[in-house]
């Protein structure tokens, strides 16, 4: 069987995506509806199917110019190091030629670095108000 990598958001299962994500604790608080939303405020996302079952996700923003930010890449503990997320990555980031791409990592690093990333010195945040409205 081989890996699926699709762009259309509309054929998601929201309900399956969310629960692939709490199973392998990659589940921030969004509800099923609420990755829908993120989904769709998006500049392009990527689903990975293997069969039926979806087993990876990434999403890009952008403002259309000259700035994008590469957010949520997942892949199912079972598929990874297996050049799924590499692929993602390139799918997002072919979708925004001239731009500078930026991305926040707690771990993974190396996949990052060899997908083209460099270190960035400083990266802050912050939540106004509580996190989705909770």
């Amino acid at each position: 069987m081989t890996y699926s990598y699709l762009t259309d958001p509309t054929s998601v299962n929201w309900e399956a995506l969310k629960a692939a994500l709490v199973a392998s604790d990659f589940c921030n608080g969004r509800s099923s509806d609420e990755y829908r939303q993120s989904a769709q405020g998006s500049h392009l996302n990527v689903y990975v199917y293997f069969g039926d079952e979806i087993i990876g996700n990434a999403r890009i923003l952008s403002d259309g110019v000259c700035n994008a930010y590469i957010i949520d890449v997942w892949t199912h503990p079972v598929h990874r190091r297996r050049g799924v997320a590499s692929k993602m990555l390139q799918i997002l980031k072919n979708s925004v030629q001239g731009q500078h791409i930026y991305l926040q990592t707690d771990d993974v690093q190396e996949l990052y670095r060899n997908s083209g990333f460099q270190d960035q010195p400083h990266g802050m945040g912050t939540v106004v108000g509580s996190w989705l409205n909770r």
